[in-house]
């Protein structure tokens, strides 16, 4: 008796059309919600774009009562503390991935590696509150006051390192930014190298190189593109970090002198203090403008992080 096989249709067209239909909806959103945040900011601070025009950027008197509003300061704070903090936390999350890698034992590894991704779930106030009524006393008495005192003679250094020791300022807020990414370009670095084939390795190794010969010929050309993106990702949360730098980068429109001792402001923590008391006109429209600044010098960043890694890339070709 013959037995007869079920017929298996041929799968359709219509699952593929659906779907690609799906990716291209969640594209679409994506830069409508872009475009829709652009739109709304330019709208909300065009009565200080008007009234201030393009000498909002470099003026820093900021005066509501006058209606005297300039973004100097903020912007200033903004990038210096986001600097500071990369130019700490991009050496040791480098350090701290190739420890991971690498070098650690396995018994240290998994329980390290928790510890660096539980940093990273503290949230931001709890930093910002450790910062101010921990971390400022002792800062200002075992790091401002000593150093200030050692490079009192040398000339330009001085003038970073001069000033009371207040504990607080961009010095401060800088490094309590960097300790807050560490946690998160660590555990991306630590992520792309642990994608380096292990033959490619095991064959530098064999060859007679050393674990920074591996690390820089091998496992850095390799993973470049994942390096910069999770550095591209600590700046982008240094940039907009708003709780921690509020509490402990002091506040005030003041630019007297460029002491990274000396309290200062940023973008968010200008946002975060004012806005909820801000009278509805100019006072409202100038922050909503610091609030499109922000955006444009993260969209500034974001893109010269994409040409790199283009270069990067054509010329690797070569």
């Amino acid at each position: 008796m013959a037995v007869h096989k079920p017929v298996m249709k041929a799968p359709g067209k219509k699952g593929d059309i659906i779907f690609g239909a799906l990716v291209k909806l969640a594209a679409l959103i994506t830069l409508l919600l872009l475009g829709g945040i652009i739109i709304s900011l330019v709208i909300a601070s065009w009565p200080s774009i008007q009234k201030f025009g393009i000498s909002f950027l470099w003026h820093k008197e900021w005066d509501a009562p006058a209606d005297e509003f300039g973004a100097l300061v903020p912007i200033y704070g903004t990038i210096v503390t986001s600097i500071i903090a990369l130019l700490i936390a991009v050496p040791v999350s480098f350090g701290i991935a190739l420890f991971l890698t690498e070098l650690s034992p396995k018994w240290l590894k998994r329980p390290l590696g928790i510890a660096i991704e539980l940093l990273a779930a503290i949230p931001s106030i709890v930093y910002g509150m450790w910062g101010l009524f921990i971390f400022a006393p002792l800062f200002a008495e075992y790091f401002q006051q000593p150093v200030g005192d050692v490079v009192a003679n040398i000339p330009i250094i001085s003038t970073l390192f001069s000033g009371p020791a207040f504990g607080i300022g961009i010095l401060a807020a800088g490094i309590i930014l960097a300790i807050m990414i560490i946690p998160y370009i660590a555990a991306v670095m630590r992520d792309v190298f642990e994608q380096t084939p292990t033959l490619l390795k095991e064959s530098a190794y064999g060859i007679g190189c050393t674990t920074w010969e591996v690390i820089r010929n091998i496992v850095l050309p390799y993973t470049k593109n994942g390096v910069i993106g999770g550095i591209m990702l600590g700046l982008g949360r240094a940039l907009g970090e708003t709780m921690a730098v509020t509490f402990i980068i002091g506040n005030t429109y003041q630019l007297d002198s460029f002491s990274l001792y000396m309290p200062g402001n940023s973008i968010t923590s200008a946002l975060a203090n004012e806005f909820a008391e801000a009278e509805s006109g100019l006072h409202t429209a100038a922050l909503m403008e610091l609030g499109l600044i922000l955006f444009v010098i993260t969209f500034i960043v974001l893109s010269l992080s994409k040409l790199m890694i283009l270069r990067l890339n054509k010329n690797e070709g070569r």
